[in-house]
């Protein structure tokens, strides 16, 4: 494993435009350079992730250009997309505002499309739903797609629901069905052997119905740490199973195939089942199917079954989704010296980034034509945020108050209108997606370029270049431990600790020990009160507090949301139950918990030595 890399105070570092000498002007590979202001500046930590991953290297493995020509790179090739488009609806200079944007990091785009756009693989999309039907045929071409996805440096969803379970007849061979878990298991051996355009693993969603025959072996199947490495696992609950535990009552489990009952089964065994595994290993998470396709923006072109990895986007089979992220922790306005959302700040970078999330759809290479014909039928995207455990800090708003949940309200609700303003003035230029008619916009009267706009993205790399918290998130630690890219350990104190302790004339090297051993400060006393106070990390924020403030920003996602309830090791099963059965009364579209400790590795830490 690499050493632990330290973060400065000031993780704002103008970044050297030279790398091992290998660096000119010549070797750039965009056709001019990128503009001189704004001047980018980026941390410590967001320059071992684009070294590591997303600067263009040449065929011997030497990186060719700097972040401003990536950049400036991406922007000029998604402003080719304008051309398409009558003279008179194109953005003026357009490149040189999504420059200004990214290199402002007030908005950056999903990884591939930073990794991708102005380069040969062209592929700028992070996530895809492929279907697995009941055939070897559709299972192995699912193999070989999901396999050519991977590649380009997309993640792939699955529902495995279709497949029969194990044991029932095969007739056309008189055999027995091996069941959904065996092709699992392949499709989660060629992740191992893929990397994703030659940088970084892949990932995977699979799902299983809560009535498949197959589901209580699915539910344990993580509990073995070396099962299923590569992907993330839910249970695709049905209201109907949800009613069925409400009353206590038993349910029928479906064979897919047949489309018969084989059993019934107690749904408050299956419900604990679910628990003890998700407080055991943090999986499977909960997928809300009936929820999803509630909203689901084209019922015509059929159920949706599976998200992506991350389980923010519900899609179609052959759907994919194109995501980028504002920062709103850039968007801090302070009038008078008292902190307030800059919104018509905000208005503005929200027009422009759904307006670069629609062109990239145009400029993307989809790895099938399957994708290519159904992505453009229903035109998604997913506009989200990141850094706003770092604005409320910035407010002087703790992220376990009321005043938290009706400041993501107020800042979401302006957030999803302006977005869906966008798409509709997109509309009026470009025309509405091509299945607009039949869809659930149409019945609603709104004329929208995109079936989904807003979504709320996990953010993990592009929070990192962005130097802001992860999605919607709290802080995990005020000394926060990443692990990323196959081993990198990145830590850091959080830089506005670090200026009010100061301030307060706090010896920060006298706290760093019990900074490091815990990830709250709630108990450290010699703390004063208001840092103390401001400074929640993701243990103090109660279950129901993480689930409440989920569903407050699914209220205003047109998608889902990507969050893990972080819980302490010490929580209780029952208290997974709980946070399981709200945010089904809620609305969320899924779930997902992870209680400290549970697993080997983890991707958040206090300290680089173990978990806390």
């Amino acid at each position: 494993m690499q050493a632990a890399q330290s973060l400065p105070d000031h993780r704002s570092i103008r970044l050297m435009p030279v790398y091992n000498g290998a660096m000119s002007a010549k070797k750039t590979t965009t056709s001019s350079r990128p503009p001189q202001s704004p001047r980018l500046r980026l941390s410590a930590h967001a320059k071992i992730v684009l070294l590591g991953r997303y600067l263009a290297k040449n065929s011997a493995g030497t990186i060719i250009e700097t972040p401003a020509q990536l950049f400036w790179r991406v922007a000029t090739d998604i402003a080719q997309a304008e051309r398409l488009y009558p003279t008179a609806s194109r953005l003026p200079h357009a490149a040189q505002r999504w420059y200004d944007c990214m290199a402002r990091l007030d908005f950056l785009p999903n990884s591939p499309t930073l990794m991708n756009a102005g380069r040969r693989l062209q592929q700028l999309s992070a996530c895809f739903v492929l279907p697995v039907e009941d055939s070897l045929a559709s299972i192995y071409d699912s193999l070989k797609h999901q396999a050519l996805i991977h590649q380009s440096g997309g993640g792939t969803g699955f529902s495995f629901s279709h497949v029969r379970p194990h044991n029932d007849r095969v007739a056309s061979s008189s055999g027995v069905a091996s069941g959904p878990i065996s092709f699992m298991r392949l499709f989660n051996l060629s992740t191992d052997v893929i990397k994703q355009g030659g940088t970084r693993r892949g990932a995977n969603m699979g799902i299983l119905r809560i009535d498949h025959p197959d589901i209580l072996d699915f539910i344990a199947l993580k509990q073995t740490p070396t099962e299923m490495t590569n992907f993330n696992l839910s249970v695709g609950i049905t209201d109907s199973f949800m009613q069925a535990l409400a009353r206590r009552h038993t349910y029928a489990l479906i064979n897919p195939h047949t489309n018969k009952p084989t059993r019934r089964l107690p749904a408050p065994l299956v419900f604990d089942r679910l628990v003890e595994a998700a407080w055991g290993s943090g999986e499977p998470g909960l997928v809300f199917l009936d929820t999803i396709n509630r909203a689901n923006p084209t019922p015509r072109l059929g159920t949706i079954e599976s998200t992506n990895p991350c389980g923010e986007q519900p899609l179609l089979a052959y759907e994919s989704c194109t995501l980028g992220s504002i920062n709103v922790a850039n968007f801090v306005a302070r009038p008078d010296a008292r902190p307030t959302i800059d919104f018509a700040r905000l208005a503005e970078t929200i027009s422009i980034a759904v307006r670069f999330l629609d062109n990239v759809i145009d400029r993307n290479r989809f790895p099938l034509p399957q994708i290519d014909r159904m992505t453009k039928q229903t035109r998604k995207i997913g506009l989200g945020i990141m850094g706003f455990a770092d604005l409320l800090i910035a407010l002087n708003i703790p992220y376990n108050s009321e005043a938290a949940l009706q400041t993501a309200t107020t800042l979401m609700e302006f957030f999803r209108s302006r977005a869906h303003l966008a798409s509709t003035g997109l509309a009026a230029e470009r025309g509405v997606f091509p299945a607009y008619r039949g869809s659930r916009l149409q019945t609603l009267h709104q004329r929208h370029r995109n079936a989904t706009v807003t979504t709320i993205a996990p953010t993990g790399s592009i929070s990192l270049i962005a130097d802001c918290s992860p999605g919607i998130e709290p802080l995990y630690g005020v000394q926060e431990v990443r692990r990323v890219m196959d081993g990198v350990v990145l830590t850091s104190l959080h830089p506005a600790f670090v200026r009010r302790a100061r301030a307060l004339g706090l010896d920060l090297d006298s706290l760093q020990p019990d900074l490091a051993a815990h990830p709250s400060i709630q108990h450290m006393t010699h703390i004063p009160e208001e840092l103390r106070r401001l400074f929640v990390t993701a243990h103090d924020v109660s279950p129901e507090h993480h689930v409440r403030m989920q569903a407050v920003f699914q209220r205003y996602s047109d998608s889902g949301v990507s969050k893990t309830i972080n819980l302490p090791a010490t929580s209780t099963k029952s208290e997974v139950a709980a946070a399981f059965l709200l945010a089904y009364q809620l609305g969320c579209k899924g779930l997902t918990v992870f209680r400290t400790g549970s697993r080997e590795q983890q991707v958040f830490s206090c300290s680089p030595s173990h978990p806390c």
